[in-house]
């Protein structure tokens, strides 16, 4: 070991992404000396990706508003989401001289497009604080005595400490530092992790027509998931076929609901015309039949569905395939009005959790104080961000999450 750092540095703040930032900031505010250490190169490595490049932030929403986008345990999330809200996370950015807009959805993003200008505002802070930054560096292992934090071994110096913050994150986008190290550190010192899985994520389908579909995006339709024939989700929405599958706003936030399912009996489905009722819809029908009953079936069909559906809607009821519309029967029609409203996907599984937006599971919360993120089971230490087993849906849900576990973290520890 090259040097020890010694117990001035009474924080260390494991992980340089938002929660782990925020904690340091907030530690430091309140007179800790802190260390906040980052095995990359630079800080804020995941922000840089987050929203193409753009970062949604937060969501200007209500503190109930954003509960309900919580996927898994809301309730453990209450406490720290009231004391540092999404108002309160639009205020300290903009405190510190970052301008934000909000767009479609409530959905808050830097005024400059640039997601870098989240990570530039922090570091000013964390600078401005007298934050000591290692990049670079390698945690090795928590020190603990009676249960109690005594330090951190890293790659090259013993930090000796009062308290630490694993803010490591989750497992997703492990190229930006993301490979479950903080679980790793847990574990050791004897905290449950619940099971890693993606959320957030693309669907792979059991067949060959989403090559054909591969790009067509689809607009203002019902994307809904049955388990043992009860329904699970079911959204309106944006959604998009992959080579692999489909993807999209909606798939995603239907991966978060899925994703710790059998998935051989979750079933999905399209409603190509939600606004229309099946009565609706087949008067519609009539009409359109009756208007062009020397046409050939796909040429309605290519008046209700984007043109790239169109040959696989049609093979789906072979029985009309070469059918002109005077000769559709009622029994026909019927068929198609089915299909319109319940257009049917077969599931293989989630993409890997390496492509997920956000992981799902970790650190248990039954093991965490929910007031002060303080771990019940070592003394002094703290958790914050992804690497806690809650997750939301997206809308700047999850990094607000991020910001609000290490700011309680931060001023706790």
């Amino acid at each position: 070991m090259s040097g020890i750092i010694k117990k001035n540095n009474k924080t260390v703040v494991i992980g340089g992404g938002a929660a782990g930032m925020l904690a340091a900031i907030f530690s430091a505010q309140k007179g800790n000396s802190v260390v906040l250490i980052e095995k990359n190169e630079k800080l804020g490595k995941k922000i840089y990706i987050t929203g193409k490049g753009r970062c949604n932030l937060t969501n200007d929403c209500s503190v109930e508003f954003f509960l309900e986008n919580v996927v898994r345990n809301s309730v453990f999330l209450k406490s720290c989401l009231y004391s540092f809200s999404p108002e309160k996370t639009m205020n300290f950015f903009e405190e510190n001289g970052l301008k934000l807009k909000v767009e479609r959805g409530n959905r808050v993003f830097p005024l400059s497009d640039k997601a870098s200008d989240i990570t530039f505002t922090l570091e000013k802070l964390l600078k401005k604080l007298n934050v000591n930054i290692l990049l670079n560096t390698i945690v090795k292992e928590i020190l603990v005595e009676n249960n109690s934090i005594k330090g951190v071994l890293t790659n090259n110096s013993n930090i000796q400490c009062d308290s630490v913050v694993i803010a490591t994150g989750g497992k997703s986008y492990p190229l930006t530092g993301s490979t479950g190290d903080g679980y790793k550190f847990a574990k050791k010192l004897g905290h449950k992790i619940v099971d890693i899985v993606p959320s957030l994520t693309g669907i792979n389908l059991i067949s060959t027509e989403n090559i054909a579909l591969q790009g067509l995006s689809l607009k203002n339709v019902v994307l809904t998931a049955t388990y043992n024939d009860k329904v699970v989700f079911s959204q309106m929405g944006e959604m998009l076929f992959a080579h692999f599958g489909i993807s999209g706003p909606l798939v995603l936030s239907c991966s978060a609901i899925i994703n710790r399912l059998d998935l051989s009996k979750v079933s999905l489905k399209i409603d190509f015309k939600p606004a229309l009722s099946l009565e609706k819809l087949e008067n519609r029908l009539i009409r359109d039949f009756s208007e062009n009953n020397k046409k050939n079936i796909s040429s309605v069909i290519k008046g209700l569905l984007p043109s790239k559906l169109v040959e696989i809607f049609i093979s789906r009821i072979k029985e009309i395939k070469n059918k002109n519309c005077s000769e559709i029967t009622t029994k026909d029609r019927d068929k198609i009005v089915f299909l319109l409203k319940n257009f049917s996907l077969k599931i293989q599984s989630l993409r890997n959790i390496e492509e997920a937006i956000v992981t799902s599971g970790g650190v248990s919360v039954n093991e965490i104080n929910p007031r002060t993120m303080e771990s019940k089971i070592i003394k002094n230490l703290f958790f914050a961000g992804e690497v806690i087993d809650v997750d939301c849906f997206t809308g700047g849900f999850n990094l607000q999450t991020a910001f609000s576990t290490g700011f309680m973290a931060g001023n706790n520890c």
